[in-house]
């Protein structure tokens, strides 16, 4: 698995944390990061199916690679979507489709937080992310 520098970043940054409060310290910031979406953004058409929270995710395809942004309405989710966010964007259609959502945060030692209902919503929104990759919304 190649990450993009961002993606590679983000590990070094939770690696260097010592303990679980820093980690949860450094999820906020990420969260605190996110390019906020604009009210026109956050449509029912945005939103993101099969979530327990709030979440709208919008794409952009720039030659052959994908970019989202994504808003929620949980602040401990807004964390864990910046770091998804860091892991997929930039990438094409097929490398989306390999993405493992548990290695990646289980490589970033946020599994802990990856309770059943967070993991859910998580996959739910790659799975939207997929399927506009894959031109079917």
């Amino acid at each position: 698995m190649t990450l993009s520098t961002e993606a590679a970043a983000a590990v070094e940054r939770f690696a260097g944390c010592t303990s679980w409060e820093a980690r949860a310290r450094l999820l906020m910031q990420e969260g605190e990061r996110l390019v906020p979406l604009e009210a026109q953004e956050r449509t029912d058409a945005n939103l993101v199916h099969g979530c327990e929270s709030q979440v709208w995710l919008v794409a952009h395809l720039d030659s052959g690679h994908w970019y989202f942004r994504a808003s929620s309405d949980a602040r401990l989710l807004r964390g864990l979507l910046a770091l998804l966010l860091v892991r997929v964007n930039g990438l094409d259609q097929a490398a989306l489709l390999e993405v493992d959502l548990q290695q990646w945060f289980a490589g970033l030692g946020l599994q802990r937080q990856l309770t059943p209902s967070r993991s859910n919503g998580l996959n739910a929104v790659l799975r939207r992310m997929r399927a506009l990759a894959e031109g079917h919304p």
